[in-house]
């Protein structure tokens, strides 16, 4: 069978690694992906071969719209010439269209039923919908799907991400003989974020409080990395996402997250993991409730939190991690289930 795969940020390309080779072995598979910095070097470290087919539409409504058009022209002339019989996405807006045209079955991944504008634009459009048992299946019917259509999985996607090897050998930005505290800022373009800037005030106590400790920050678009360095510039390393994520988080004491793929890698690997809840969502709230993200968006309270868990070692954090990973299934082997039927 030949199975066209579109993968569009860099949770995506992780979750689909192990998906990707397992298909390979008895279909002919096409990945395709975007012009999009973290996912392209992120690509290169993980050895994935991936057809870059348009861009990343950037943070205005209107750049988005002309570069979604766009890549839709360009998909459709590349999968009508491969023609495959199945395509999986991650509820990508252009595959939904190009495949829901062309009349090819579509079986997408989503455990984000807070990204409103994709949701609309894709969840019409597909055939089956495989989903984290925790997120109810009403979250995803409201935009069009029949619940019947919607497939549950007993994990969450970084249980199945965090299980790659780290081949990675490159440099940190670590300094020896100091603890290190791991800051993700959070996604400025995606259409579901308000800008909300909660966390600079929330860098900005913490450079003050742990000045002789290791702050990196990790920035996302290079506008941004620009202005962190203008500001946090002499008080903290900022550094742009070159590295495997987990590289970074298996040598990080502290990681202080939005509340998204990180935040659910550093929690279910057992690093003392604190949520800013930029973007709410339903897998955050399950990681808080199993006592593996501390929540918190006050900053004078975050440093107290960080102070705490610098303090003292917890070493249940990863024995609890270990445990609920181990509860969990393979989302693949469900994939390969509903591709058989």
């Amino acid at each position: 069978m030949k199975i066209w795969i579109d993968v569009l940020t860099p949770k995506q390309l992780l979750f689909s690694e192990p998906m990707i080779e397992r298909l390979r072995k008895k279909h002919n598979v096409l990945c395709t992906s975007r012009s999009y910095n973290e996912v392209s070097k992120l690509a290169k470290i993980r050895k994935i071969d991936l057809i870059y087919v348009g861009k990343h539409g950037g943070g205005e409504k209107f750049d988005k719209l002309e570069a979604s058009i766009d890549r839709i022209k360009k998909l459709t002339l590349l999968i009508n010439k491969f023609s495959p019989e199945l395509v999986i996405s991650f509820c990508s807006p252009e595959a939904a269209r190009v495949s829901f045209g062309m009349g090819i079955k579509h079986i997408a991944f989503c455990d984000s039923p807070h990204a409103n504008a994709v949701m609309k634009l894709t969840l019409p459009l597909i055939q089956k919908l495989l989903i984290p048992w925790i997120i109810p299946k009403k979250e995803f019917s409201r935009y069009g799907i029949d619940s019947k259509d919607i497939v549950p999985y007993k994990a969450i996607d970084a249980s199945v991400t965090i299980k790659r090897n780290n081949n990675q050998k490159k440099y940190l930005p670590f300094k020896n003989n100091k603890k290190n505290i791991l800051i993700r800022v959070e996604e400025e373009q995606a259409a579901y974020t308000s800008k909300s800037r909660k966390i600079i005030p929330i860098i900005n106590e913490i450079v003050k409080e742990f000045d002789s400790e290791n702050i990196i920050i990790l920035g996302r678009y290079s506008e941004q990395i620009k202005n962190l360095k203008k500001i946090f510039g002499k008080k903290a390393s900022i550094i742009k996402m070159s590295f495997d994520g987990k590289h970074l988080l298996e040598h990080t004491d502290i990681f202080l997250g939005s509340g998204g793929t990180m935040t659910a890698e550093s929690a279910l690997l057992g690093i003392p993991t604190i949520s800013y809840n930029a973007v709410p969502n339903i897998v955050e709230r399950f990681l808080v409730k199993n006592n593996l993200v501390n929540r918190e968006t006050d900053p004078k309270k975050i440093t107290k939190i960080i102070r705490k868990l610098l303090e003292t070692s917890d070493n249940n954090s990863k024995k609890r991690a270990r445990k609920i990973t181990d509860s969990m299934e393979d989302p693949i082997q469900k994939l390969i289930q509903i591709i058989k039927e």
